[in-house]
């Protein structure tokens, strides 16, 4: 049993090793140095507790929405939709914080957190709906509506809530009773200036409820039943109609929590194009840690060190730019998926 789950880890991990070693190589083709552009990399996401809160918070909307990628292909859905969903719920979170201002601080946070993870969740069940009521693929609902939240989007900031102060495309601040920085104790820890806030260890929390969820209740049965075989689930007499709706509902507010660490916890206002494709990003989260919510704590924080370590290689390298950290990252999902194929093929043959 023990040296099944080490073979578990150590081939992707081993993947990933193999990944990251040949994308580092590329940078010798160019004239630098892996070992001093790993170190460039290193220090920039882990050089000091500052970097380290810029790391994590890069970690907690890939968490989320690697979650969000991963709920929905446990019931053999393809979720493309989390920058919509994130977006949509981003201006949910932001919305709520300037048309009620003066609600308690108790409640105030908790009213945008539930308006995020309702408009998240809605623009995650329309493509559900769609797909169990209708026929239409998922995939192209999902790329659809991602159009189409992001001209809403702009159209809500633009016309209704755009911030008097500023010529950028971005809300106005929300209430002084939703922002966390002036009680957040992990951004005190961090010194105050690291972006990073209690949203990480919600993060933390929702993936640890997400794998209790699918793992040890009923529901969350259903929805991997539906992934594995939809029509065996059908004959044991489960809604699988119902089971998908509820998954890609709670992809769309898993996405929508992303409202959490950038409108309440790191800027507290919503800008236009804040998200650097982590709806997108979070597939690749999802898929290397195997769509397991415990895995995706550790894929999303190793994206988001990419992202942030990444960020010096243009300052502090002549031939090498923060582009590298996508190419690593690419290197890293096929170094392990070639390690994880190659187990599978293993099984099948023996």
């Amino acid at each position: 049993m023990i040296s099944k789950w080490l073979e578990a880890a150590l081939r992707p991990l081993l993947g990933l090793v193999a990944g990251l070693t040949i994308a580092l190589l590329l940078t010798y083709v160019v004239g630098e140095t892996p070992l001093n552009v790993l170190a460039i990399i290193a220090k920039s996401a882990f050089g000091s507790r500052y970097d380290l809160g810029v790391t994590l918070y890069y970690a907690t909307p890939l968490i989320f929405t690697g979650l969000s990628v991963a709920i929905a292909f446990h019931a053999g859905l393809f979720n493309i939709g989390a920058e919509g969903q994130l977006a949509v719920g981003a201006l949910a979170a932001a919305a709520a914080g300037n048309l009620a201002p003066n609600l308690p601080p108790v409640l105030a946070p908790l009213f945008a957190i539930l308006c995020a993870l309702l408009a998240g969740g809605f623009w995650g069940w329309l493509p559900g709906w769609l797909r169990t009521n209708r026929g239409s693929h998922e995939v192209i609902n999902t790329i659809m509506l991602n159009f189409v939240a992001a001209a809403l989007v702009s159209w809500a900031i633009t016309t209704h809530l755009q911030n008097p102060q500023s010529q950028n495309p971005e809300t106005a601040p929300v209430g002084p009773a939703y922002f966390f920085r002036s009680w957040d104790p992990v951004a005190r820890f961090f010194g105050g200036d690291a972006p990073v806030s209690i949203a990480f260890p919600l993060a933390v929390l929702t993936a640890m409820a997400l794998w209790i969820f699918l793992w040890r209740t009923p529901r969350g049965f259903e929805i991997r039943a539906c992934g594995e075989n939809e029509d065996a689930a059908d004959r044991a007499g489960i809604n699988v109609s119902r089971a998908r709706q509820l998954a890609m509902s709670l992809a769309g507010a898993l996405a929508g929590l992303v409202a959490v660490n950038e409108v309440l916890g790191a800027v507290g206002k919503m800008r236009l194009g804040f998200s650097p494709d982590f709806g997108f990003m979070g597939i690749a989260v999802a898929l290397l840690a195997r769509n397991h919510p415990l895995g995706i704590l550790l894929t999303g924080f190793l994206f988001g060190a990419l992202h942030k370590g990444a960020g010096d290689l243009d300052i502090d390298t002549e031939w090498v730019t923060r582009d590298l950290s996508s190419i690593i990252q690419a290197f890293v999902i096929l170094g392990v998926s070639v390690a994880v194929s190659y187990r599978g093929r293993k099984k099948a043959r023996g």
